[in-house]
């Protein structure tokens, strides 16, 4: 990486709205058009939402009766859907529109300045890949580098010896601490923290000490992070999160954490310190886990559990405490159950009752 120190540099020229050929489209997602009609393309929405010249998709059978009255200019749909209007067939309408969208987010995310803001404070010794975008008061301390095309929005704080590699974004407001290593194509939204002090204490009779934290968080590529999450540095060693993986907003992930590859962790998910989360396992939202166990690959771990134990791979777990899906689905339904079970119960001991006074009359 080459060191930047001009500062700022000149705006590059707004990129054109994005439009594009309804073919051009089908091209982009592997799909063919339903008719000869090739309407230009100027947006993407929903099908509720869309206007003209928006391309919207439908992927759930219970949005097919709002297509009639949709004002967008082209739908995509699945391989056996028939329209009126123009579209795209494709086996996988969902993911298709991902992609088209991703492709009308780049062009409008084109548009940051290149260089360094003037109320931006960096180091001498940072080294600045090219094109690279800092915005208006950044902290980048020394010793810390950035690859080439990434964007610092305002308010960022990076400190000394940390690495973001290239492609980056991070958003408003986020802090990286000391030697946090981010890799290639991560994103990082708004208020995350990253490498700040484990939550581990000693107690001493009625005192209680601090323990140092001197590890650092490394992050994988093509990595996302939400608004407000906090990735804790290790005691020892590193915090790891797998390329891949996908961390929603307000998500607490403590010291020595590891996280596979691929992984989704949802909102408010808490992970203690030194728990490990293989690959392609999804946390849905509110899962809380102890400390030191494991949940093995491609396991699910439903809403508002909390994982007690380690969970083996492969499998769907959900409760508090966590337990195999099935036994939690047999809880819940006997606990329904309870009030029309208690009435059972009371008229039982009614009927015992009166059988115990019987029998005393007859002896």
């Amino acid at each position: 990486m080459s060191l930047n120190k001009v500062s700022p540099l000149a705006r590059p020229a707004r990129p054109e709205p994005v439009c594009l050929r309804l073919s051009d489209i089908a091209e982009m997602v592997g799909g063919k058009l339903t008719n000869g009609a090739n309407p230009w393309i100027t947006g993407v929405s929903g099908v509720r939402d869309a206007v003209e010249g928006d391309l919207t998709f439908l992927a759930k059978k219970q949005y097919r009766k709002e297509l009639p009255h949709t004002a967008a200019s082209a739908v995509l749909v699945d391989e056996n859907e028939d329209i009126d209007i123009p579209g795209i067939r494709t086996n996988n309408p969902a993911l298709a529109f991902m992609i088209v969208l991703r492709h009308f987010a780049t062009a409008m995310q084109r548009n940051h300045e290149l260089g360094i803001h003037p109320t931006a404070a960096v180091d001498h010794s940072a080294q600045l890949g090219h094109d690279v975008s800092i915005g208006a008061n950044v902290v980048i301390e020394s010793g810390v580098e950035i690859g080439d095309r990434s964007v610092i929005m305002p308010g960022t704080v990076i400190l000394q010896d940390c690495k973001i590699g290239a492609d980056c974004l991070l958003h408003a407001n986020v802090s990286l601490y000391e030697r946090t290593e981010v890799g290639d194509r991560v994103i990082i939204q708004s208020g995350a923290v990253l490498g700040s002090d484990g939550f581990g204490f000693v107690n001493e009779g009625e005192l209680v000490h601090k323990v140092p934290h001197i590890g650092r968080v490394v992050v994988e590529d093509d990595v996302e992070i939400g608004a407000n999450a906090c990735i804790d540095r290790a005691t020892t060693g590193t915090t790891r999160i797998g390329q891949l993986t996908k961390i929603d907003n307000l998500v607490q992930v403590a010291h020595n954490v590891k996280v596979g590859h691929a992984s989704i962790l949802c909102a408010q998910v808490g992970i203690s310190g030194s728990a490990e989360v293989g690959n392609r396992v999804t946390l849905a939202g509110q899962v809380g886990m102890v400390g030191h166990v494991r949940i093995g690959d491609g396991s699910i771990v439903g809403a508002q559990s909390g994982v007690s134990k380690s969970i083996p791979e492969k499998t769907f777990w959900s409760g508090s405490p966590a337990q195999p899906h099935k036994d939690t689905l047999k809880q819940q339904a006997s606990t329904a159950r309870l009030p029309e079970l208690l009435d059972e119960l009371r008229t039982l001991r009614k009927r015992l009752a009166q059988l115990e006074a019987a029998m005393e009359k007859s002896d």
